[in-house]
């Protein structure tokens, strides 16, 4: 097989083999079979610039379909992260006072970022803020949370 294959293989038949699995990759969304599919039709270019055998096409094919995968992933996956939602708040978190509050008693604060899910929430402090002051989270009581001024 391998006889046969290093005899009737040719450059076309790389960038063919490359063509269809980027069509393919039009389907399926991946981007794995672009990074096959160009390392393809770069082995079929190298292949018309100079001659090479079959053992070192399928090396040159495995190297850089490896490269383009690991760049891939490294560099072109999409990493954002959400920065609203549920946990993604943190004793820093700043707001504004919307209610005052008086020492030992209960405000509204209106934070900058959802607190787990909301941006309205019930607060304590120690000491007296006035509406429109600027405060963070010091510390979360379950339903409370005790914020202090910036």
């Amino acid at each position: 097989m391998l006889e046969f294959l290093s005899t009737n293989l040719l450059w076309w038949h790389w960038i063919a083999f490359g063509l269809v699995l980027l069509t393919l990759e039009t389907f399926s969304g991946t981007f794995l079979m672009l990074g096959l599919g160009v390392s393809a039709i770069i082995v079929g270019v190298v292949d018309i610039l100079f001659p090479i055998s079959l053992e070192i096409q399928l090396s040159i094919w495995l190297v850089l379909s490896v490269i383009t995968i690991a760049w891939w992933f490294k560099y072109m996956r999409d990493n954002a992260v959400d920065e609203t939602g549920q946990s993604n708040y943190t004793l820093e978190t700043k707001g504004t006072v919307i209610k005052t509050i008086e020492p030992n008693s209960r405000g509204e604060v209106k934070f900058d970022l959802p607190v787990l899910g909301n941006t309205t929430w019930i607060a304590t402090s120690k000491e007296k803020l006035d509406i429109n002051t600027r405060v963070k989270i010091v510390e979360v009581k379950g339903q409370l949370i005790e914020v202090a001024s910036l």
